[in-house]
């Protein structure tokens, strides 16, 4: 990319108030264009906030939002014109049909006629949804409504693709055949910005993620060195085991220690080493669960509590 060419979107200080309630909190993040950037927290965290205000639904409070490399502010019509966006709702209508709730978004952009009958279907095969072209949207699955909906923001070729939540409440199976779908997005270079509370879901689609918490940034950085930073390869957690006394034996192993609950999370490099030495000091770890470190641990470990939907 040419070093005089804006990011797809730069913020400073950006501030969302609504009354007295500050929803996001003087954030600072840039996303560059081909890459997907996410916002990873709970709900309530202030990512929709921040999303409404990239794709100018609303208006930032103060700050600064540059989106193209043009005050969002200023130019809506121009930045809305380069984007696609998919709410969590999906909005779509469900008296029409998969086919006319693309041709009307169309319409909105001057696609009409024989031209948005073409792009309809193309996009619709896109998304995988031939043969359910002329289906009431109220007759199709949640993931069928969902892909529907992403070729609807895809109408008008954007540039970036701001999707809120892409996957919440699809089943497995619809959720991997979104995943897959956003995968060849990027590849084709359209630049994806998206929220979610899934901490599998931010780690394989996302080159870089936010974690917003109570509408402010906690950290930032590719999903493999915030679990570095925050978390350590692995994890074992130990259930109903008291290691207070037990500190000294497990120096050089444990990276991180986190109680919460009933459960004990010890983070390190080997987890196999670090059951021997449990087994050695004499402590039983018969209730313990030995696994990869996620963003989950990340999330936990910044804010005291799980990301949970």
């Amino acid at each position: 990319m040419s070093t005089n060419v804006a990011p797809a979107v730069e913020a400073r200080d950006l501030t969302k108030r609504y009354g007295d309630f500050e929803a996001v909190r003087a954030i600072d993040f840039t996303i560059a264009r081909q890459e997907c950037f996410g916002f990873l927290g709970v709900n309530g965290a202030g990512k929709t906030s921040t999303m409404k205000m990239i794709y100018c639904r609303t208006t930032k409070t103060s700050g600064r939002l540059d989106v193209f490399g043009m005050d969002a502010a200023a130019h809506p019509r121009e930045i809305k014109s380069r984007i696609g966006v998919v709410t969590q709702d999906n909005a779509l209508d469900p008296e029409l049909t998969a086919a006319e709730n693309v041709m009307v978004y169309a319409s909105f952009f001057g696609i009409t006629g024989n031209a948005a009958r073409a792009k309809c279907s193309a996009l619709l095969r896109t998304m995988n949804l031939e043969g359910k072209e002329r289906s009431r949207i109220s007759e199709l699955s949640g993931g069928m409504k969902r892909r529907v909906a992403i070729a609807r923001a895809l109408v008008n070729d954007p540039e970036m693709l701001v999707l809120d939540e892409p996957t919440t409440g699809l089943d497995p199976q619809a959720r991997l055949a979104v995943w897959q779908q956003l995968l060849d997005f990027r590849a084709r270079g359209i630049t994806l910005v998206m929220t979610s509370h899934y901490m599998e879901e931010a780690a394989r689609l996302c080159d870089r993620l936010v974690i917003m918490d109570e509408g402010r940034i906690l950290a930032e950085g590719t999903p493999r060195t915030l679990i570095e930073r925050f978390a350590a390869p692995e994890v074992l957690e130990l259930i109903g085991v008291d290691l207070d006394a037990m500190r000294a034996p497990l120096d050089g192993l444990v990276r991180r220690q986190e109680r919460h609950g009933e459960i004990t999370y010890l983070y390190t490099d080997d987890n196999s080493a670090l059951l021997a030495r449990l087994a050695q000091a004499g402590i039983s770890a018969a209730q313990h669960v030995a696994r990869p470190a996620t963003l989950e641990d990340v999330f936990l470990n910044l804010t005291g509590r799980e990301l949970t939907e």
